[in-house]
């Protein structure tokens, strides 16, 4: 069992987060992981209301008695999001913790923390961690180069992002990107995190919401199987390898595109219901890190847990036993 600042003061088993993604941050994923011991947030934007949200977080606890949240993401959108309306509904239903993304947290803090709402933030650069935690978040998730979605545009990796943030940083750090094993949430922890985020991983889970065809994907995917698209548009995000995405990165490199060029193939509904929920895997651009190169089967959400918890044990107690007793005792 591993103890951080992470697991007591969210009130978890395991120092495991899944965090928010949209079309799968559902009840049936999210009480999965809070029964497996860890802490997974359901994505409010997933569901077309905030009296619908009110409403999965209802199932939600039907399925499991163990602390979860919600993810808030907050970015412009075409058409306007009523996000204060969302969180009344997050306040209202009584979660304990929120997952915000996008733009600044700032407006939102004074009535979540107003309502006892702890605020993990996250974040793609230490710069932007420090604006967070200056703003009052409670942690900080720290997103690396290698993640699915959007790493910022610094490219910079976990193994120096991590330690990075940890040393600049007082609140808990969360490590997110490249992680999918126990030997990558023990890595995360000797680097100075306080707990792991996988997103990717947990997409290839029995109770993970989407067609059976991306998960058999992500196992058959290697680490090589990723594409940064927008890098043209300032808006650099990470997809899984297809004929879409490789097209959109295609389009979206010549002189003079807009984003406009690429709106139809790169369209979130379109790889949704094409990819996610018809398994049409040539069809829709769809989100996925690098990690696909260290997932080799699907299986259900507590034997995932179970095993990154027994593997990192393992490869903690193997460094320990390659540390020289005589030489540290000097």
């Amino acid at each position: 069992m591993f103890r951080t600042r992470f697991t007591e003061q969210f009130g978890t088993e395991h120092p495991i987060v899944c965090g928010g993604m949209t079309g799968l941050g559902t009840a049936q994923l999210i009480s999965a992981v809070a029964n497996a011991g860890a802490l997974g947030f359901l994505t409010a934007l997933t569901q077309p209301s905030p009296e619908a949200l009110v409403e999965e977080i209802r199932r939600t606890r039907d399925l499991t008695d163990k602390p979860f949240g919600v993810n808030l993401t907050i970015l412009p959108t075409i058409d306007p999001v009523p996000y204060d309306e969302y969180r009344a509904a997050i306040i209202e239903a009584g979660i304990a913790v929120v997952e915000t993304a996008g733009s600044s947290p700032e407006p939102h803090l004074p009535d979540f923390h107003g309502a006892g709402v702890k605020v993990i933030h996250k974040a793609t650069s230490v710069r932007h961690a420090l604006s967070a935690e200056r703003k009052g978040v409670d942690a900080i998730s720290i997103d690396g180069f290698e993640c699915a979605g959007h790493p910022g545009e610094d490219d910079v990796p976990g193994l120096i992002l991590i330690p990075a943030a940890v040393r600049a940083l007082s609140v808990p750090v969360i490590a997110s990107g490249g992680i999918a094993t126990g030997e990558g949430l023990a890595a995360a922890l000797a680097l100075g995190a306080d707990a792991v985020n996988m997103g990717t991983r947990f997409m290839a889970t029995n109770e993970a919401p989407i067609h059976p065809n991306v998960k058999a994907q992500i196992v058959a995917n290697t680490e090589r199987d990723t594409v940064v698209v927008f890098r043209q548009f300032k808006n650099s995000a990470r997809v899984a390898k297809n004929s879409i995405s490789e097209r959109v990165a295609e389009i979206g490199g010549r002189p003079g595109a807009t984003f406009a060029d690429v709106a139809a193939l790169a369209s979130g509904v379109r790889g949704r219901a094409k990819v996610l929920d018809q398994g049409e895997m040539e069809d829709g651009m769809w989100w996925a890190g690098q990690t696909q190169g260290l997932i080799h089967e699907v299986d259900a959400v507590d034997k995932v847990v179970r095993k990154i918890i027994a593997d990192a044990e393992r490869a903690v107690g193997r460094v320990s036993s390659l540390v020289d007793r005589r030489v540290a005792a000097q």
